[in-house]
């Protein structure tokens, strides 16, 4: 688990909500919230910083505050360490269903080629 804080320069709220979906659409995150007052973007998950602070400065100014691993509270480690496991274990079997359910369709094209023997080119 990594977490990334970042600070954009964001104008008004509709900056706010488009820089919440480009970095919610990328495989892994676990968790997003953003300060509104200090305008810093904070994303916890399995992911890539690299990839994902790319992506925000191709629109906004971005500033890395900080990347590193996420902390854990103490006392949940010890006691919600067997609920975890339970619920990754029930999240992986929806995702499966899901995905077995909704699997994504492969479409082939085929361009036939056109042949004109009667054509010379001189």
């Amino acid at each position: 688990m990594k977490k990334l804080v970042v600070k954009l320069d964001l104008h008004d709220d509709r900056d706010r909500s488009k820089a919440m979906r480009v970095v919610s659409g990328f495989e892994g995150i676990g968790s997003l919230s953003m300060d509104p007052k200090d305008s810093k973007l904070t994303v916890s998950g399995d992911f890539d910083p690299v990839k994902v602070v790319n992506k925000l400065r191709k629109s906004w100014h971005t500033d890395i505050v900080s990347v590193g691993p996420a902390k854990e509270d103490d006392g949940k480690k010890d006691g919600g360490k067997k609920e975890e496991g339970k619920k990754d274990d029930q999240v992986a079997n929806l995702v499966k269903a899901y995905q077995a359910y909704h699997s994504t369709p492969v479409t082939y094209y085929y361009v036939p080629r056109e042949e004109t023997p009667d054509c010379v080119i001189c």
